[in-house]
C-alpha cells in the first residue's frame, strides 16, 4: 500500500502522481495507493493498511507524510500477523529521513528498492508534550524531533508558500524565525542529569539531519537504543551566521564550544517558564513541558 500526500512539495507530489505511479509500476513493484485528503489520515491509512495485513506499507510525501505513516504502523495492533514494514518515497518539500539511509526519489530506483531492498529495524522517538488544547498529546517520532527555535521554522514552512524547493524553503523560513526570535531558559533532564539554561533550542535525534538538510546529529546512529540529544544555548544571531556552514555538515560537534551540549540517552525531559513549541518530523504537537524516550527497534525500515 502506498499512501501518497497530494498536498505535500506545495501539490506538486499530487500533480506528477501519474508520472510517479508509472514509473513505480515500469520499476516492478506491484502496489495499491490511496491518496490522503487532510492532515492526519496518512495515519488511519497506514492504520488500516496494518488490520488488512499488508507486508509494506510506502510513504510517498514529506518527511510530515514519513511521520503520519509511522504513527499509524506504532500505534496499531496487528495480531496474529507481522507488523508491516515501511517503506518511503520522498517527494515532499523537506527530504530530511531519508538522507540517513540513502532512499532515492526517482520512481523506478525507488521501486527497485522497496521490491528487493533489505530490512533495517530502527529505533523511533514518542514524545509526550502539552497540546494546543492544553491536553496532552502524544506522538511517534521516526528522524528528529526538537524544543525551541525549530519548531518555529516548521511553523513558518507550514504558514508560508513553496519556493523553488524544499531545502530553500525552509533556509527561507530558518531566516524568518532566526530574525524574531529571543533564546528561552530551559530545565532539560538528560536521563535525569539536570541542565539549566538559556538555549536556542534543545534537539533530540534518532536520525542525522534536519532543517532541509542540516547535519544537526551527525554522530546519530538509528539503531543503537539511544537518542541524541544537542543542546544550543545561548547563541546570538551573529553567531548563528558565522557557524552556520558548520551547522549544516556537522562540523560543529568537532569545535569545542561551551554554548553547545552533546548527549546520548534514553529519556530526555524539557521543560521552561515560557512557551517554547515542540516540533516532531516537522510537525507541531504542541509544547513544553515534552518528555522525549526512545522505542528500540520500533520499526522495520526497507534500505538500500
Amino acid at each position: 500500500m502506498v499512501i501518497c500526500n497530494p498536498a505535500s512539495r506545495g501539490g506538486r507530489t499530487g500533480r506528477g502522481w501519474p508520472e510517479v505511479a508509472a514509473g513505480l509500476r515500469a520499476g516492478g513493484l506491484d502496489f495499491d495507493f490511496a491518496m490522503t485528503t487532510c492532515a492526519g489520515e496518512a495515519t488511519e491509512l497506514a492504520r488500516a493498511a496494518v488490520a488488512e495485513g499488508r507486508p509494506l506499507v510506502v510513504a510517498a510525501g514529506g518527511d510530515g507524510t514519513v511521520n503520519e505513516v509511522a504513527n499509524g504502523l506504532l500505534g496499531a495492533e496487528a495480531p496474529d500477523r507481522a507488523s508491516p514494514r515501511l517503506g518511503v518515497l520522498p517527494t515532499g518539500t523537506g527530504g530530511d529521513f531519508r538522507r540517513t539511509f540513502g532512499l532515492p526519489s526517482e520512481a523506478r530506483e525507488a521501486a527497485g528498492v522497496l521490491k528487493a531492498g533489505r530490512s533495517r529495524r530502527i529505533d523511533a522517538g514518542r514524545v509526550s508534550c502539552v497540546a494546543p488544547d492544553g491536553g496532552r498529546c502524544v506522538r511517534y517520532f521516526v528522524n528528529i524531533a526538537s524544543a525551541g527555535i525549530g519548531a518555529e521554522v516548521m511553523a513558518h514552512v507550514s504558514r508560508g508558500r513553496r519556493v523553488v524547493n524544499g531545502e530553500i524553503t525552509i533556509q527561507l523560513a530558518s531566516v524568518a524565525a532566526l530574525l524574531r526570535w529571543r533564546n528561552k531558559p530551559v530545565v532539560v533532564l538528560i536521563d535525569g542529569s539536570r541542565h539549566q539554561l538559556v538555549a536556542q533550542q534543545v534537539v533530540v535525534a534518532n536520525c542525522q539531519y534536519f532543517g532541509g538538510g542540516m547535519r544537526v546529529a551527525p554522530r546519530a546512529l538509528p539503531d543503537d537504543g539511544l537518542l541524541d540529544v544537542v543542546i544550543v544555548g545561548d547563541v546570538s544571531l551573529t553567531e548563528n551566521a558565522r557557524r552556520m556552514r558548520k551547522f549544516r555538515d556537522g562540523t560543529y560537534l568537532d569545535e569545542n564550544n561551551p554554548k553547545v551540549t552533546f548527549a546520548r540517552a534514553r529519556r530526555v525531559e524539557v521543560s521552561s517558564a515560557q512557551v517554547v513549541r515542540v516540533e516532531a518530523d516537522g510537525e507541531l504537537p504542541g509544547a513544553v513541558p515534552a518528555t522525549f524516550e526512545v522505542l528500540p527497534g520500533a520499526l522495520e525500515l526497507v534500505v538500500p
